[in-house]
């Protein structure tokens, strides 16, 4: 009898930090039964091994910032039979998506002492607006369990069950009080897909979106209860946007809204 192929797995990266692929290594021994089902066929971050392609999935980390990176995701996508989109910097531009707000090379011309060598586009986009993406997965970084989650879907041939609830949720399940009424504090909660298990709220702190917009984000209604209920001026409305996902359309929007 045959042996079965295991399906090949490849991770790229773009602009990005690189922690949404440490994740993936995190996952430790969890990792050691992702390895057992799947061919890790291109991950650089990991191995110098390299098969070539192409390749049943891709996982694919950061932004769209350079000409040449615009070209080089198209040739992914053609060698990818799915792809995947993981983090901020791949599903809503990352905080490199500051740019997009402003001239870029007033930035390389304070940054670089030779801003003449540097060539990049005027905006860092996410890679779904380049090409199809099959699924994308949010976080700054990633949660490691939803990653698990993702690839056993993929091999079992099923729907990733990926929660795109606000985060609220996850403070209610915790049992943790709503820091916004109990403590006058402004929080992205409420327009923030679940997903990191509501760290900053167990700390006191309000949710900073990480995990990017949820899936029907009421962002008007929440900046007027800020404006209205905690006296946050609009100078710091556009700020709390304007962070890890500051090119996701729903916060993209919500903090034009608010831009003098």
């Amino acid at each position: 009898m045959a042996k079965k192929r295991k399906p090949k797995l490849a991770v790229w990266k773009f602009a990005s930090c690189d922690g949404c692929q440490l994740s993936l290594l995190d996952c430790e021994d969890e990792l050691l039964a992702v390895a057992g089902a799947v061919d890790i066929a291109n991950f650089p971050e990991a191995s110098r091994r390299i098969v070539k392609g192409p390749y049943d999935l891709s996982l694919v980390e950061g932004s769209i910032t350079t000409s040449h990176d615009a070209e080089r995701i198209h040739k992914v996508r053609r060698m990818s039979k799915f792809l995947v989109t993981i983090g901020s910097c791949a599903t809503g531009g990352g905080i490199q998506a500051l740019r997009n707000f402003k001239d870029v090379n007033t930035f390389v011309s304070q940054v670089y002492a030779n801003p003449e060598y540097i060539e990049t586009l005027n905006k860092s986009t996410p890679i779904a607006d380049h090409v199809f993406v099959d699924f994308e997965l949010r976080g700054c970084p990633i949660n490691k369990y939803q990653l698990i989650e993702v690839l056993s879907a993929f091999l079992n041939d099923r729907k990733p069950n990926i929660p795109t609830h606000s985060l609220c949720i996850e403070c209610k399940r915790r049992g943790i009080p709503c820091v916004m009424v109990s403590s006058g504090i402004p929080c992205l909660g409420p327009v923030t897909q679940a997903g990191c298990g509501a760290i900053c709220p167990s700390y006191n702190r309000g949710c900073y979106g990480c995990f990017g917009p949820q899936e029907t984000p009421n962002t008007g209604s929440l900046s007027e209860w800020w404006q209205q209920k905690l006296d946050v001026n609009d100078v710091d409305i556009v700020r709390a946007y304007r962070t890890f996902n500051a090119y996701a359309e729903p916060f993209r929007k919500a903090s034009e809204a608010y831009e003098k």
